[in-house]
Order: C-alpha cells, then sequence, then structure tokens
C-alpha cells in the first residue's frame, strides 16, 4: 500500500511539472495564438539555469553557485523569459507556420548550445547531483514523494490562480481580441506585436520554471532529455485537455502522462531489451491512437476553451422591461 501511495504521488508530481509547461503554452497558444514549436528549448534553458545556480561548486567541475533551490526557480523563469524576448523579438511578426519553423529552429540552436558547450553544460553527460526539495525525506519515499507533490501542487495551483487572473483582465482582453480580430484590435489602438511579445515571453518564463522544477525533482538533467518529443508531449497535452482553458491544461497533463506512462509499460512487456528502439516506436503509435479517440470524441478537446467575462459585465442578463400596455389591452 505505501508503495503504491509512494508511486501515485510520483506519478502525479511529474504530471503536474508538465502541467506547468502546458500552462505556459496556453498562454502563447491558447490565448495569443502563437504557435510555438520550440517548447523544448525553452524548458532546457530553466533546467540547466536552475541546476547551475544551485549546484555546489564543487559538483562536476562545472563552478555552480551553490543557491538555494527557490533562487534557482526564480533565476530559471527570468532567464527563460529574458531569453524568449529576445527570440520573440527577432521572430514575433511571424505567421503561423513560418513562426512554428523560426521557433524549432532556435530550439535546434538552443539544444546544440548544451551538447557542445562542455565547460558549462558538462556536454552529453550531463548535470547531475541537482540539489533536491526535502533531501532529508529521502530515506522515506512516501514522505519524500507526498512532500514533493504538495511543492509542485502549490506551484500549479499559484499559477493557475495568477493566469485565471490575468486571462480576465484587460491586458487578457486583448490578447485575444488579437487572435480573434487583429485588424479590430488594431483600430482600437492596440499594438498586436507588443502584447504578442508580452504573452510569448511570459509562456516561455513559465516553461523555463517548469524546466527547473523537473531538473530538481529528478536530480539530474541531460541533453537527450529535450528533444522535440518533449514538445509533441506538451503540444497533445494542452489539445487534449482543451486550448485555451488553464483547467484543460492541467487536465490534459494528467490524461496523456497517464496515457504515456501506461503505454510505456504496456509496450516494455512486451518487447524484449535489445528491441527497445521498436517498443518506443510502438508506443508513440499507441499514444496517436489513443489521441485520435479523445478528439474524436472531444473535438475541443476534454473541457474545451471556456468563455471568459470581464467582472465588470453581469454574467445573468437585467429583468427585462415590461412594454407599457396598449390600448386594445386595456
Amino acid at each position: 500500500m505505501i508503495d503504491l501511495l509512494s508511486y501515485g504521488a510520483f506519478f502525479l508530481s511529474v504530471a503536474l511539472s508538465y502541467a506547468i509547461i502546458c500552462l505556459g503554452l496556453n498562454v502563447q497558444w491558447g490565448q495569443t495564438g502563437l504557435f510555438n514549436v520550440g517548447i523544448a528549448g525553452f524548458v532546457a534553458i530553466g533546467a540547466y539555469v536552475s541546476a547551475l545556480l544551485t549546484t555546489p561548486e564543487t559538483v562536476d567541475h562545472l563552478g555552480g553557485f551553490g543557491l538555494p533551490i527557490m533562487a534557482g526557480w526564480l533565476g530559471a523563469a527570468l532567464a527563460t523569459g529574458f531569453a524568449t524576448f529576445l527570440i520573440g523579438a527577432l521572430t514575433i511578426r511571424l505567421r503561423a507556420d513560418y513562426l512554428a519553423i523560426a521557433t524549432f529552429g532556435a530550439a535546434v540552436a538552443i539544444h546544440l548550445c548544451i551538447l557542445n558547450l562542455q565547460s558549462v553544460t558538462s556536454g552529453p553527460f550531463g548535470i547531475g547531483f541537482i540539489p533536491r526539495p526535502f533531501a532529508n525525506l529521502a530515506d522515506r519515499p512516501l514522505a519524500f514523494s507526498l512532500a514533493n507533490f504538495a511543492l509542485l501542487a502549490a506551484v500549479v495551483l499559484a499559477l493557475y490562480l495568477a493566469l485565471e487572473h490575468l486571462a480576465r483582465s484587460p491586458w487578457g482582453r486583448v490578447l485575444r481580441a488579437i487572435r480573434e480580430d487583429e485588424p479590430a484590435a488594431l483600430a482600437l489602438g492596440k499594438s498586436a506585436v507588443r502584447f504578442r511579445l508580452q504573452a510569448f515571453a511570459l509562456g516561455g518564463a513559465i516553461m523555463g520554471l517548469a524546466g527547473a522544477t523537473q531538473a530538481h525533482f529528478i536530480g539530474y538533467i541531460a541533453p537527450d532529455n529535450y528533444q522535440p518529443i518533449l514538445t509533441f508531449q506538451v503540444w497533445a497535452m494542452l489539445i487534449v485537455g482543451g486550448s485555451g482553458n488553464n483547467r484543460g491544461a492541467i487536465l490534459g497533463a494528467v490524461v496523456v502522462w497517464g496515457i504515456w506512462a501506461l503505454s510505456g509499460s504496456a509496450v516494455a512487456s512486451l518487447f524484449p531489451a535489445e528491441q527497445q528502439a521498436r517498443a518506443a516506436s510502438l508506443q508513440i503509435v499507441m499514444i496517436g491512437l489513443a489521441l485520435c479517440a479523445i478528439l474524436l470524441w472531444r473535438p475541443r478537446g476534454i473541457l474545451g476553451e471556456a468563455r471568459i467575462m470581464s467582472r465588470h459585465v453581469l454574467r445573468r442578463s437585467p429583468p427585462a422591461t415590461p412594454l407599457p400596455s396598449t390600448p386594445s389591452e386595456t
């Protein structure tokens, strides 16, 4: 029973770390319509920045700063937000598929930098011994797993409440106006480029925070962790949960991660160790079929986009004023 609870907490912790990435993508795509396929690169920036800030100087000979974990998380979000802002300043005027190509190219460039800057990132060997929250509970697996789950749940809840507030604010309404009808928003004096760039940087900062939480939860990172398959996973999570809906982003992360984990276990049991490449391919096929089934059932995602109204707009129509009676009715 204890092992089952420990695994359940571990499973949900991993799913919530993906939920943070989905919330960042939802700001970019769900709220603003920015087609970002460079997610893996932005997550990698956050992971490596936090690892370098918090890893002791003597570990892996990387010259880390040994800062507290929370300082690493904050630094990861700021650094990734700044990097995303710079990339967005060059690419944000591109449309749809052109922006997708540009962000994918940025992710590839980031991956190559991580792989080749061995004096900073340790190259293909990765960074180990990353400080983990609640390390004093490591000898008690259940308590350790529950503590990490509670921490990640608190981070997801805080982000959810903040993003819901932003979505209902004038800033969030401008983003949706630009997404739905850019000429009308421009006619009202709104700068589409400026608002898109803000949303792009905010989403990137959230993805960087997610990378930092994953790095400290696992305790080890390497370039292979940030392959394009990560981008596919996050997009699948957002689409399944419901693009434009923060609750859908969280639910989609849990559902798709569950499908991913269960299909991986099922495929691994069918193939011997020497056929793992074939097993990985079959796993992707199984996930694709599961996603198709979900989207055939709910084309807009499990929850779909929620209609957001300003707090200044009445949610219920006022009672209709009765028309004055005519002489024929008296």
